[in-house]
């Protein structure tokens, strides 16, 4: 089992459960138990709790699941030699875990591991968000902002009722008490819907364009002519959700079109030209005469 000992990370996953589990007991025995419309309380606490329920089992699976991780420690002289480099052909080492880095793989300083279509390392599910386990942090934050914008619809309708009535038939707590535990569940509720909305725009965005946020980032910071273009596909979506469009999709059981294994090729990258290579660090020893082809069939540290 995949599981990052993080300290900060830990605790930030702790407050998540905490934070959810506050939202059920305002929901259900402050405002949803006492209400005397049978009918209003059932439906609400079904589609309440069968949110939760979703939010919590993807937080699990985002948390629990490997993103991608590189086999650790590869980069051996062996299997560099059995990959069988050609001219012009390089493959990058990374010198913090000893692992060689397919095409979009950075490392990442809490994991210690070197990641697949790493976008973030979020600390709220102690985890890398990655190839494997990008679904289930899409799906963790759509129904946090659905429970988030559930509960402050509730608080708002419940204001109104106890407002119209006595407060004391509105609760079974004491009317101080009911507001002081509305108003924290208000403002946890519309906190989590503003930061949630907007990771879960980003995350959707990072996927139709099929450029993580590393790369975006990465992007800026290059010269327009060095920029390498993406463009998002349809097939990039079935990728990370599973196949073609269907209830799976939201389904924090159901994992990802799961990847080929990565093969020979796909550790090595070719080089655009010679002076690609010549501007970057290598294990090599720099050679004294004038560079040949066969130079650059060579170990690259990034």
């Amino acid at each position: 089992m995949w599981f990052i000992r993080d300290g900060c990370g830990i605790a930030c996953a702790i407050v998540t459960w905490f934070l959810v589990l506050y939202a059920e007991f305002v929901v259900l025995f402050v405002m949803l138990i006492p209400s005397r419309d049978y009918v209003y309380s059932v439906i609400n606490g079904l589609v309440f709790n069968l949110l939760a329920f979703l939010a919590l089992a993807s937080h699990c699976r985002a948390m629990l699941t490997d993103p991608g991780a590189v086999p650790k420690g590869n980069a051996t002289k062996e299997f560099i030699e059995s990959l069988q480099l050609k001219p012009g052909q390089v493959v990058y080492k990374c010198p913090k875990c000893c692992s060689i880095k397919p095409d979009r793989a950075h490392h990442c300083s809490v994991c210690k591991r070197c990641i697949r279509k790493m976008d973030h390392h979020c600390p709220w599910v102690n985890n890398c968000v990655g190839e494997n386990n990008q679904k289930y942090f899409v799906l963790f934050t759509m129904y946090i902002a659905l429970i988030s914008l559930h509960a402050l619809i509730m608080v708002g309708f419940h204001f109104l009722h106890c407002f119209e009535e006595d407060w004391t038939k509105c609760s079974s707590f004491s009317p101080p008490t009911t507001v002081i535990l509305l108003i924290l569940l208000c403002f946890e509720g519309l906190l989590f819907l503003i930061f949630t909305s907007v990771m879960f725009g980003t995350q959707v965005h990072s996927i139709c364009t099929d450029e993580t946020g590393i790369e975006s980032l990465q992007r800026k910071k290059q010269p327009r002519r060095e920029r390498r273009e993406r463009r998002g596909s349809w097939k990039s979506v079935k990728e990370t959700f599973g196949g073609d469009f269907s209830l799976n999709w939201f389904n924090p059981f159901s994992g990802p079109r799961h990847p080929k294994p990565l093969s020979d090729r796909d550790w090595v990258r070719q080089v655009s030209s010679v002076s690609d290579t010549e501007n970057t660090e290598t294990t090599t020893e720099e050679p004294s005469e004038e560079p040949k082809d066969e130079d650059f069939a060579e170990v690259v540290d990034e």
